[in-house]
């Protein structure tokens, strides 16, 4: 599932800036990115499943292994992972209304958090 108008979606920030406000609401790189894409994942172990909380990003000219690049959000989203085949964030899926919340809630607080340094270009 893909949440929608967040705020974050286009927004654009220093990678070392958004690691550094991830991390404050549980979300981590890890190895989640390559050259020009980056995924920062917060896990979720509940009743009803395994869930990831993730949120998307991009670089045109910068380099993220070197923590030397100006990211552009996507929109996140949340998915059901299945072993050992992985997420799915598909319509047919069922996310449990709590969790749901708990994520509109951490996006919100994020998004207020990553306004106050946004880089209009």
């Amino acid at each position: 599932m893909y949440f929608e108008n967040t705020g974050l979606e286009n927004t654009l920030a220093d990678i070392t800036l958004l690691d550094d406000l991830m991390r404050d609401h549980g979300l981590i790189r890890a190895t989640g990115w390559d050259y020009e894409r980056v995924t920062w994942d917060r896990r979720f172990d509940v009743r009803e499943g395994t869930f990831y909380l993730r949120v998307f990003g991009f670089t045109k000219d910068g380099d993220i292994g070197a923590n030397d690049a100006m990211i552009t959000l996507f929109k996140p989203a949340l998915g059901k992972h299945y072993f050992p085949h992985g997420v799915e964030y598909g319509e047919g899926e069922a996310f449990p209304a709590h969790l749901v919340k708990s994520c509109q809630e951490i996006l919100k607080s994020l998004e207020k958090q990553i306004k106050v340094f946004e880089i209009h270009a």
